[in-house]
């Protein structure tokens, strides 16, 4: 099957189970401190037959068009919708030679639009040796309408793993791309040596993908499956990756692409002599205050948590969600004073989403709200917001793609 058989197999699919499927509303405002607010879920892409995969890239750009990055039968498709995601373009394939693509758990597609419209990728790509792979990227500056032949970022040359890839923009041309790479490890190992957990390395670019710079390592020693996280701040890109501590406590750190600074910036003290397979979240919003969400299981606390750092300064764990309904895999968005963090629950029947929300910069916070349930499997939720308008995007296999928009006037 060549590219023009797989965008006509994919939109043919899409037609005929759309007329299948009967449009639903549900609550999907988020109830901040004073009482509730509704707003409709708007159902894209309903779900498609063979070998579809449930995580999904989601964006919005600076006009507050909402892009889609999702994977099906090994091609990447991106679309774009202009209303909140009541419509959505015809997909465009990325690709013209279909590969294997990372698409489930903690490792997704990532998709940024840049100010002049660049719209930029990146997302690992599974080789037939058993844990390996490579980062690859491709970049539309035409508006989505084509993308370039795709490109491997990891310069190493080995058959190792390079995955769990991270994508930043500043929004005016610079670009970093930031994953997990096993080249340390082997080449330890090669030489007689040892190596504990993976290495973190990153490449940039400066005209928006166009190129990019040798590949730098930011870390070594750390967690080899957990899900990295990458945003862009007034210093400069910055990663949250967890990390080995001493032995095999893995704890999470912060640092500046840039200047190589790195700071510890959780104290949870989990021991575990494997990867948790659960990554932290990272956003920063108008005012430079990073936020983080993470999980842990440590001797210190265990769940999943939320902090802010303000002029370096870290704010005191503030705990998310409920323990018994196993709440994790959180993301955060942050835009202006607005920050938007979504998890993904299990109340004995179902995945849940639940989102909170923070007009005020993190200061304060609204009560939870369940959003949506499913009863197969499905994603993580992905929050989306910028600064004027929030949604969770949510992706699961019995109701296809979800956009569960939240009204950002809705009293307090």
């Amino acid at each position: 099957m060549d590219a023009r058989d797989a965008v006509a197999t994919l939109q043919n699919r899409e037609r005929n189970s759309m007329n299948r499927m009967v449009s639903v509303t549900i609550l999907a405002a988020l109830v901040l401190m004073a009482g509730p607010a509704t707003a409709t879920e708007h159902r894209h892409v309903p779900p498609v037959e063979s070998r579809s995969t449930l995580a999904i890239g989601a964006t919005l750009d600076e006009s507050g068009r909402l892009w889609l990055a999702r994977v099906e039968d090994r091609w990447l498709w991106v679309s774009s919708s202009a209303d909140g995601g009541r419509h959505f373009s015809a997909p465009v394939v990325v690709s013209s030679v279909p590969e294997e693509i990372a698409a489930n758990a903690e490792n997704r597609p990532k998709i940024a639009v840049a100010r002049d419209g660049t719209v930029l990728l990146s997302w690992s790509e599974v080789l037939p040796k058993k844990f390996t792979g490579n980062v690859r990227f491709s970049r539309s500056t035409d508006g989505g309408r084509s993308f370039s032949a795709p490109r491997t970022l990891n310069d190493d040359g080995r058959v190792t793993s390079h995955s769990f890839d991270a994508l930043a923009i500043d929004g005016a041309g610079r670009v970093a791309v930031v994953w997990l790479d096993g080249r340390d490890r082997d080449a330890a190992r090669e030489a007689g040596g040892t190596f504990v957990g993976s290495s973190l390395y990153f490449a940039q670019s400066a005209d928006n993908g166009a190129r990019f710079d040798a590949n730098r390592r930011l870390a070594g020693h750390t967690c080899e499956c957990c899900r990295t996280a990458l945003v862009w701040t007034a210093e400069g890109p910055v990663a949250l990756w967890r990390n080995l501590y001493g032995t095999n406590t893995r704890d999470f750190a912060l640092a500046n692409l840039d200047t190589g600074k790195q700071r510890r910036v959780t104290d949870d003290e989990w021991q575990i002599d494997a990867c948790p397979h659960h990554g932290g979240g990272l956003a920063v919003d108008g005012r430079g205050i990073v936020h983080m969400v993470w999980f842990t299981q440590g001797r210190a606390r265990q769940g999943l948590f939320y902090r802010r750092i303000e002029d370096g300064r870290a704010s005191p764990p503030m705990s998310l969600g409920s323990a018994e309904a196993q709440a994790g895999h959180a993301a955060v968005a942050a835009a202006g004073g607005m920050v938007l963090i979504a998890w993904r629950e299990f109340d004995g029947r179902g995945y849940v989403v639940q989102a909170i929300r923070s007009t005020d910069g993190g200061a304060t916070w609204s009560s939870p709200q369940r959003l949506a349930e499913s009863g197969g499997a499905a994603d993580y939720p992905l929050p989306l917001t910028d600064g004027k308008r929030s949604m969770v995007v949510w992706n699961s296999a019995a109701e296809g793609v979800r956009i569960l928009p939240l009204d950002p006037d809705a009293p307090k």
